[in-house]
């Protein structure tokens, strides 16, 4: 029995858990920087309650609102010109996984003076400033994890940075903030947590400390099945979503991400597929494809979920994600050649070689209206 377990960030998760908690921002200090997209972060009340708090504790605060989805290099260093201005002692994210992400490397941008493309070389010369991160959807896990998500268009994929100094050292989880959430984003994004609570359990570097999170990541996610096939959420079902989003984040804090997010990257690069979404249409295969390896495992996952086979996941798969696209041959290999250059694939328990990718691809979508 030998493993380690890191997991630095505060966690607050309730309703009005910001204000309850105000003190948490005094001890980061006197500026801040938020950091978020163009409206989620005022539309769910997120900002309102922020800048409340920032003012009642005296705080002086400015908005960076120029985060787009899938966040670029240009982006963040736009966000770490103005961090620079402004000079904040700490980076408030608001917003589903691209403003978190990018947040963290505002935070580095802000004291390093360094590319964006630079981040991946890691050792940065001044510690990033701290985090304090707010979570809008109930998906990525992004407020407790050390992981930064950017996409390269020199390399025409997403890359992943990361630096134990770029956990969050706050997060604060309302199941409110996610109401203003659409059905296809609410779906999309609890299918990644599924996918993240999947993978790290799966993953070769999982622990018995991880494996016991990733169960239950995968069981809140279960008991919300029905409300995600109906498209209805009552604040109940938010909240387990965004509990189930949690632990998904500190799983693979602990695991990293496998063969699925490899593959992924690329449907949501080059055809715009959401990110929970391109990894919801690849699960059924992946448990499918590692299941001779791992087949405690994979039973495991299904009983967590009241399934019982993997073709039980793939329908339910299909239901909350019915699937229109297309792909030509040519673009598979391409996927697979972009996928197999990534660190995700050698977590993969049952390892992959690039006709194992090929396949996988070819069972989990629809290949020349195949």
């Amino acid at each position: 029995m030998e493993f380690k377990f890191f997991m630095p960030t505060k966690i607050f998760l309730g309703i009005g858990c910001v204000a309850q908690n105000k003190n948490e921002f005094t001890h980061l200090g006197k500026r801040a920087l938020i950091v978020t997209g163009r409206n989620s972060a005022m539309a769910s009340g997120a900002l309102l309650d922020i800048t409340t708090v920032l003012e009642d504790q005296k705080i002086a605060w400015e908005l960076f609102d120029q985060i787009e989805e899938n966040p670029t290099f240009a982006a963040v260093e736009a966000g770490g010109d103005a961090a620079r201005r402004f000079k904040p002692d700490m980076i408030i994210a608001i917003g589903g996984g691209s403003p978190l992400d990018a947040a963290k490397a505002i935070a580095v941008l802000a004291v390093n003076f360094i590319r964006a493309s630079e981040l991946y070389k890691g050792g940065f010369h001044a510690a990033p400033l701290p985090i304090v991160a707010i979570p809008l959807t109930a998906g990525t896990g992004s407020e407790v994890t050390p992981y930064s998500i950017l996409t390269d268009t020199e390399k025409q994929t997403k890359r992943s940075f990361s630096d134990p100094q770029i956990f969050p050292v706050v997060a604060f989880l309302d199941a409110r903030y996610t109401q203003t959430q659409s059905r296809d984003v609410t779906v999309n994004t609890a299918v990644d947590a599924l996918s993240h609570a999947i993978e790290g359990y799966m993953s070769k570097r999982s622990t018995l400390v991880s494996d016991c999170l990733a169960l239950e990541a995968i069981r809140s996610f279960g008991k919300v099945r029905k409300a995600l096939s109906l498209g209805s959420f009552n604040l109940t079902d938010r909240e387990e979503l965004l509990y189930a989003s949690l632990l998904g984040g500190i799983v693979i804090a602990q695991t990293g991400t496998t063969a699925v997010h490899a593959l992924g990257y690329s449907l949501t690069y080059f055809y715009q597929v959401p990110h929970g979404r391109a990894n919801g249409l690849l699960l059924g295969e992946y448990l499918r494809f590692n299941e001779p390896v791992v087949p405690e495992k994979v039973s495991a996952v299904l009983a967590a979920l009241g399934l019982k086979t993997v073709n039980d996941i793939k329908e339910l798969l299909v239901e909350l994600l019915p699937s229109s696209e297309v792909y030509t041959e040519q673009e598979l290999q391409k996927f697979v050649s972009i996928a197999s250059e990534t660190a995700n694939i050698v977590n993969t328990p049952r390892q992959p070689n690039k006709e194992d990718l090929y396949q996988l691809l070819k069972d989990s979508l629809s290949v020349n209206g195949q």
